[in-house]
């Protein structure tokens, strides 16, 4: 109704007469300065809850020419990992008062290039990258067009773009899967990678060297394709349909173990004892599956959280330029590898 009165906003001064602070004090909180300590955090924040303030978001970005708001292009949501990855993110952005816009490119390269357009034309502060592929000429051409701050996630890029990046240590996890499965006798390793990109590539060269590290000739076979349930189901099927098939076999991705799950299922191929099977990447499934499956594990939220963070060091004032995480995986053996069956041909 036009008689109604709606009750005044909460104001910044308010905030800062109410945390008995100045308000340059309250801004630096607000705005997510790293020069203010943990109690300053803490009782400006009670004050904003108590009073419910709300910042003008609007108004500052056309004051700075900032929107406090960050592009993530996720090359495909469906994978609960990347899921992982971007609620890592978000939490961390979220804590110094950036909010996150998601696109996700169903693993077309084409859209990547896309929805990086639409990010400048939003006006992003910055840009998180998992791309579908590092090698789309579109994107990178696109990128170079733009001097926003970019942080990759496990993506290789050309240097020239002075992006960030967050990788993980995927080589050392790999050798560690492959020496355990040498070590328990296997010789004819199965290996099914996803798209040639830079996980792919660290672990095969994981595999290569956990032969080096043993003496042994290279013995494995790799199938490589899309990181998906059905290429996971295929190239099980091509292996296990080969003339000497494998005693063992490593997926290379939580959606290609679902594949290999299903066509061990289907062929009724028992996993620890028929052959076995490590998977990179830790979901429910390995640890619920009987037995439970071996994996490369790696902290997910973790690298979404120092992909913020190394966004938030590029979109401050003071740009301390481009740099590079390498966070850590591990290899947890579990009942899915055993020793391989003497004779065993698992054809079909």
């Amino acid at each position: 109704m036009s008689g109604e009165t709606r009750p005044a906003r909460a104001s910044m001064k308010e905030v800062a007469d109410r945390a008995g602070v100045a308000m340059s004090s309250v801004s630096r909180v607000l705005s997510g300065h790293p020069d203010v300590s943990p109690t300053m955090r803490e009782r400006v924040m009670a004050v904003v809850a108590e009073i419910g303030y709300q910042p003008d978001l609007l108004a500052q970005s056309l004051r700075r020419r900032a929107t406090r708001s960050v592009g993530f292009v996720v090359g495909d949501i469906a994978n609960p990992l990347l899921a992982q990855i971007v609620q890592g993110a978000e939490r961390t952005l979220r804590d110094s008062g950036y909010s996150m816009l998601l696109t996700n490119s169903e693993n077309l390269p084409e859209r990547d290039a896309a929805h990086v357009r639409l990010f400048e034309q939003r006006r992003v502060d910055g840009l998180m990258l998992s791309l579908a592929a590092e090698d789309h000429e579109e994107t990178i051409a696109v990128l170079r067009q733009f001097d926003t701050p970019a942080v990759l996630v496990d993506r290789d890029l050309p240097p020239e773009l002075n992006a960030s990046a967050v990788l993980s240590d995927h080589r050392s996890g790999m050798r560690a899967a492959v020496e355990h499965l040498l070590d328990l006798g296997h010789r004819r390793i199965g290996i099914i990678l996803g798209q040639p990109m830079r996980p792919s590539r660290e672990r095969r060269a994981g595999v290569e060297e956990a032969f080096a590290s043993r003496g042994l000739p290279a013995t494995y076979v790799v199938v490589e394709g899309l990181l998906a349930t059905e290429h996971g189901r295929n190239g099980t099927r091509q292996l296990l349909d080969a003339d000497e098939p494998p005693t063992a076999i490593v997926a290379a991705g939580n959606q290609l173990l679902i594949g290999t799950l299903e066509e061990l299922r289907a062929r009724g191929v028992a996993v620890g004892a028929d052959v076995s099977l490590v998977s990179c990447d830790a979901i429910d499934v390995t640890e619920l599956y009987d037995p439970p499956i071996a994996v490369v594990r790696r902290d997910t939220r973790e690298i979404g959280r120092q992909a913020a963070k190394l966004l938030l060091e590029r979109v401050g004032e003071d740009d301390p330029g481009a740099r590079t995480v390498v966070l850590p995986t591990t290899f947890v053996p579990r009942a899915s590898c055993a020793p391989p069956p003497a004779g065993a041909s698992l054809s079909s």
